[in-house]
């Protein structure tokens, strides 16, 4: 089963356990000496200070932050979870996306969203009404500029290319974010895998994704990819990412490994390939202590 561990990137109140190329590539090391698949990191270039107030966080650029982790490791997979998409042009995205492939010798995931911060949006001059339509037509584009083929490009009205292609043919992997019945049916048209998030009923106003917080909803929605699959001739349904529905944090009050494999069991049965883990700690030291624990807690445990 895949495992990823989330990176500590959007620690910046914590600047020097968290925030330095040192810091970054050390838990990147830890992680990979662990034995988990992949780390993930997540994004944000401007957020509201409303936002920031009732919880929300800054992060690291999410390709800087991978690139450091991948030149300090040689196995480790390199998950954006996510990149929001429509924040930039697509051309751009794919540029990054493709030099990471590259530099890190294919060892690159694509997590990517539609995003839901509205106000963030508008400061970055992306058209908040539209953000599906941009990224849908934004994955279509890359995947032709990727090819390393001339393409036509409407806005210069001429042909263009870009080297260097990805190293992953022909194209690193495509994880679709989001919890709603177009980010599945995006996932099974463009996608990967669908890599969706809990989210409790309370939270679906602030996040704008529906509520996934119980394996049986997982359950309903990996049948509705599996009749999409079915309705377009898709053979093999695209992986799902989740995380763990039960048993806390690793270094939390109350943690209990045995719920938190139990739970990714009961997910796995609902067709969930791979299980996203966070941690939190104040101190670089501590965050790596969590990661050993929890792979000696819970990794030998899980589906194979």
């Amino acid at each position: 089963m895949f495992t990823s561990v989330r990176m500590p990137t959007d620690a910046v109140h914590l600047p020097q356990e968290f925030g330095t190329a040192e810091a970054v590539m050390d838990i990147a090391l830890q992680v990979e000496a662990c034995g988990f698949s992949a780390v993930s990191v997540t994004e944000h270039p401007l957020p509201e200070d409303e936002w920031m107030r009732t919880g929300g966080h800054h992060a690291l650029d999410p390709f800087v932050a991978l690139s450091f982790a991948a030149a300090a490791t040689t196995r480790l997979q390199l998950l954006t979870n996510l990149c929001v998409v429509p924040y930039r042009d697509a051309f751009v995205t794919a540029k990054a996306v493709a030099s990471l492939d590259a530099l890190s010798e294919g060892r690159f995931i694509f997590g990517a969203g539609a995003g839901y911060l509205e106000a963030e949006f508008d400061a970055l001059h992306a058209d908040f009404a539209r953000r599906n339509e941009t990224f849908d037509e934004a994955i279509v584009e890359m995947k032709r500029v990727w090819t390393g083929e001339s393409i036509h490009v409407a806005s210069s009205g001429k042909q263009h290319h870009a080297l260097p292609r990805p190293i992953q043919r022909p194209h690193p992997p495509i994880w679709i974010g989001g919890n709603s019945r177009r980010a599945i049916r995006r996932a099974v048209e463009h996608g990967d895998a669908w890599m969706p998030f809990p989210n409790a009923p309370e939270t679906v106003g602030r996040r704008r994704t529906p509520a996934l917080a119980t394996p049986d909803q997982m359950g309903e929605r990996a049948a509705y990819m599996r009749e999409l699959c079915e309705s377009s001739g898709r053979s093999t349904p695209p992986g799902i990412i989740f995380s763990p529905l039960a048993g806390g944090a690793y270094g939390g009050r109350g943690f209990d490994a045995s719920a938190m494999i139990d739970s990714i069991h009961a997910l796995a049965e609902h067709g969930v390939t791979g299980v996203q883990f966070h941690l939190a700690a104040d101190s670089r030291a501590v965050y790596c202590a969590y990661v050993e624990g929890l792979a000696k807690a819970v990794l030998e445990h899980l589906p194979r």
